[in-house]
């Protein structure tokens, strides 16, 4: 439901209703709407991760590692548009913000280790690793947070360029030059 239509549909009601059973079954296991929300922005959340993380565990040079992060997780939230919007930029209740902090957080220590792979092997330049991996999810996040709200229209076409670009920007803020 949040995939095809964000937070607004995940009503108690709705979700009780789709799953064919009653409202007060859905209390039995989330107290509240925030809590199953929560629920929804960890279980998505840790699969995008195991993506990048899997990425990070390959033996990839460490530029080839950021880039292909960065290229798999724009390319994954374009093609679940709806979805990728609601776990990112959606306005949700604190307790799923705070989920969604975790999540960032988690994604950025992922690419800090990249980073630091990519400095002790004299890839990256000296910087403080944990800053710049905050920076990259920082931009890729914000980058893409246009492109993926249900208003903007936008059409497949111009995915690939965004991918690009994107990845192109974070790797020149990495290695101080072209990627």
């Amino acid at each position: 439901m949040v995939a095809e239509d964000g937070w607004a549909a995940a009503q108690i009601v709705n979700v009780a209703s789709k799953a064919g059973i009653a409202t007060g079954t859905v209390y039995r296991y989330w107290p509240s709407k925030a809590d199953l929300c929560a629920e929804i922005v960890a279980t998505v959340s840790a699969r995008e991760l195991a993506v990048v993380e899997a990425i990070a565990e390959t033996d990839e040079e460490p530029v080839e590692k950021l880039t292909d992060a960065i290229t798999v997780f724009a390319t994954r939230a374009l093609r679940g548009r709806r979805l990728a919007y609601a776990m990112i930029a959606e306005p949700v209740d604190p307790e799923v913000e705070t989920v969604r902090l975790v999540y960032r957080a988690r994604l950025a220590s992922c690419f800090e280790r990249i980073l630091r792979e990519g400095i002790m092997r004299d890839a990256f330049p000296q910087f403080d690793p944990s800053v710049a991996a905050a920076c990259i999810v920082g931009a890729f996040m914000e980058a893409l947070i246009g492109p993926l709200a249900p208003s903007t229209g936008l059409v497949d076409n111009a995915d690939q360029h965004l991918i690009a670009q994107i990845a192109e920007f974070c790797m020149r803020a990495s290695i101080g030059k072209q990627g």
